[in-house]
């Protein structure tokens, strides 16, 4: 067992695609080595600026032997009456390069034939590493790779040394047009000069020394114990997001985390400004306190141990100052004139060729928030409908802004502050930003009333829009986020525990588009059919991502509740339906019932004559059905599904005796009728819930 260490080194790697790198990197050796069945204790992938690199613990020195069986013709073809070889085992023999007595008989199901058996000896890891690695680079995903100078390799970057070493010695090979050898680099500043590898255990020590942390999650960690150190040093806390935490560590090798600030004044600007660009910009972790406000303090990693910290401080705090002042320059540009008046300029910026301005969207926006918050007062919501209205005239107003212009990442949340300086009321303010969310999935949803009408407001119009215009999406292009919207609506809807249906959003939609008399939805019978199958769609991806079965959503699916509230609350009766002990004797009896049923050459009744009911598990059953009809009444009221399906368990044995002891397809046509008709009552109490004969238990 030894130890093997791979090591390229290039200039530097794009830092949003090192991670992925080194992934891919490890996961492509570990599958080959799996393949040739190369036995090893452990794989370490590492990853800095200006290297990719595995370490491989326990290795064995080379492959299994392993025993090879080549099947030949039948056996009867291969020996004539005499027992002598035909020209077909000769020939068998001779591909091969085999004698004739070394065949063998091998024994199967099919009959006897004749084989050979060779011992094909195992390859030196050694002679298959080179290979691995060079495959495994290939195999990176890398959008567009390039050439270096005369050399016909390509990568992502100019590759410039290669290590690959086995224990203490090198192993010979070419990767990627580099010769390996067992020298590394070290800091292209503190040690740039070539440091010897005496052994592959001894590589992260060594890079130690050359002032390079190799390990990628190592640096991470580094780079996450100092800024919090830094921020707590000023009672703050880091606002650290994931992504920009992989690309600052994919940014030095080095990490030394360093605080800075800035004038208090720039916090007048809305703070989502101040942090988009110090973290798109410049790649600095901003400071808040425990509220959440924006301090006049950053962090920034830097990849040196400078002598003087202080000038690198002040180098940046001098370079993040023309960003925020910019920001800030916007933020006030934009206060010379009330948002409403910005409105005045979506007059003439195009949403979509075929359906209008910005403006007009706003419009429909407005009347369908208005339609949507008329629902909730009936339910009870305390909600304004003229806010309501308000807020959907006023809802992209932003877009027109200088602020927007520079962060367009900050539509919705420059409106909000917008329209809190112009006065609006606050729940109006507030349902500007709500009214992307969610803006990915998991994402926080709306909580204001008029926020909630403004995202269903807007992502309805935009579903009914761009399917009247016949782009739905297709594969994978959806270039409006039609799945996302739906999704959202979904999402809304559901967890904020709201009884709309979707029929009546849809339809008053598309009335809005048409309100005008341009007739922009022509076909509306078409997209309204399509609209909602759309929407139903995405129930399969949205709840299989929160690991739900595909049968149980198909279950609900079958009876088509417009509803999603209710949509959900049968998806969470069905799973528990599911947990239960008669659960799949009636899954499979529900099946045989729609079968037939759906085989019934007779028109069935919905009624069942009970004088007709002569067999003993007839009657049972219809006893069972009756009293079921009987309870479910008031729990169908209050759309306790649960119970419904909890009560109707009680069918599950004088069902299945009814099939045991009952002849649906009687030859007496009255009683066969009869039957059908029973069967279709029994499946009428379960559609009350879902088609629980769609599920696979």
């Amino acid at each position: 067992m030894t130890t093997i260490l791979f090591e390229l080194g290039c200039e530097e790697l794009p830092p949003k695609s090192l991670k992925p790198l080194r992934d891919a990197l490890q996961s492509s050796v570990e599958t080959q080595l799996k393949e040739a069945q190369i036995d090893y204790q452990s794989i370490k992938a590492f990853a800095a600026p200006r290297r990719l690199a595995i370490q491989i613990e326990g290795i064995a020195d080379k492959q299994p032997d392993r025993v090879e069986q080549k099947r030949g013709p039948a056996l009867k073809a291969a020996y004539d009456s005499e027992g002598n070889p035909t020209r077909a085992a000769q020939g068998f023999a001779q591909g091969l390069g085999i004698d004739v007595s070394e065949l063998i008989t091998i024994n199967t199901d099919k009959g006897d034939y004749i084989g050979y058996e060779q011992t094909i000896h195992g390859q030196a890891v050694t002679e298959l590493l080179p290979a691995i690695f060079q495959k495994a680079l290939d195999e990176l995903p890398i959008a567009k790779r390039m050439r270096s100078g005369a050399s016909r390799e390509e990568f992502v970057r100019p590759v410039k040394w290669l290590v690959l070493m086995q224990d203490d010695q090198v192993i010979d090979a070419t990767i990627q047009g580099l010769k390996s050898d067992n020298n590394t680099l070290g800091h292209r500043f503190h040690s740039a000069d070539k440091y010897e590898i005496t052994h592959a255990k001894d590589y992260e020590s060594v890079l130690e020394t050359a002032k390079v942390v190799a390990d990628f999650d190592k640096r991470q960690q580094i780079i996450v114990e100092q800024v919090n150190k830094l921020a707590s040093e000023v009672n703050a806390a880091p606002i650290m997001p994931q992504d920009l935490l992989d690309e600052v560590t994919a940014l030095v090798d080095l990490p030394v985390a360093l605080r800075a600030s800035f004038e208090e004044r720039f916090l007048q600007v809305p703070q989502e400004a101040l942090i988009s660009t110090m973290q798109a910009d410049q790649k600095y972790f901003c400071l808040t306190d425990n509220d959440g406000k924006l301090q006049p303090y950053f962090i920034f990693i830097s990849n040196i141990e400078s002598k003087d910290p202080s000038q690198v401080i002040s180098g940046n705090e001098k370079v993040v100052r023309p960003r925020l002042a910019d920001a800030e320059f916007f933020f006030l540009q934009d206060q010379k004139q009330p948002l409403f008046a910005l409105t005045e300029n979506l007059k003439t910026r195009v949403f979509q060729d075929q359906l209008g301005t910005i403006w007009q969207k706003s419009e429909r926006i407005a009347k369908l928030s208005a339609f949507i918050a008329t629902l909730l007062k009936e339910q009870g919501k305390d909600i304004d409908v003229e806010q309501a209205t308000r807020a959907g005239i006023l809802s992209k107003a932003d877009l027109a802004s200088s602020l927007v212009g520079e962060f367009p990442e900050l539509q919705g949340v420059a409106g909000t502050y917008y329209a809190r300086l112009n006065g609006e009321p606050t729940a109006i303010a507030d349902s500007i930003e709500e009214q992307y969310l969610p803006r990915f999935s998991g994402d926080k949803l709306p909580q204001t009333p008029i926020g909630i009408c403004l995202a269903l407001a807007d992502r309805i119009d935009t579903l009914v829009g761009i399917f009247a215009i016949d782009q739905a999406p297709t594969g994978s292009k959806d270039p409006f986020s039609l799945r996302r919207s739906a999704i959202g609506v979904l999402r809304i809807l559901i967890e904020n525990k709201l009884p709309i249906n979707l029929i009546g959003l849809v339809e008053q939609a598309i009335k809005n588009y048409n309100a005008d008399g341009d007739n922009k939805v022509a076909k509306m019978g078409e997209t309204f059919t399509n609209v909602i199958e759309f929407i139903n769609s995405r129930y399969r991806a949205m709840y299989t991502e929160q690991g739900v079965s595909v049968d149980t959503i198909q279950a609900v699916q079958a009876i088509n509740p417009h509803m999603p509230l209710d949509f959900d609350q049968r998806i969470r009766a069905v799973q528990a339906f599911r947990e239960l002990p008669q659960a799949a004797t009636l899954a499979e009896n529900n099946k045989r019932v729609a079968n037939i049923l759906a085989k019934a050459d007779v028109e069935v009744a919905d009624s069942v004559n009970a004088d007709l009911l002569n067999e003993t598990a007839e009657q049972n059953l219809y006893q069972a059905v009756v009293t079921a009809q009987q309870t479910l009444n008031p729990l169908l009221e209050t759309a306790d599904y649960r119970q419904i399906l909890q009560t109707l368990t009680q069918l599950a044995e004088p069902l299945t005796e009814f099939f045991d002891n009952v002849m649906v397809n009687t030859d007496d046509a009255q009683l066969k009728a009869n039957r059908l008709a029973l069967l279709k009552q029994v499946r009428a109490l379960f559609l009350t819930v879902a088609d629980v004969g769609e599920l696979q238990i």
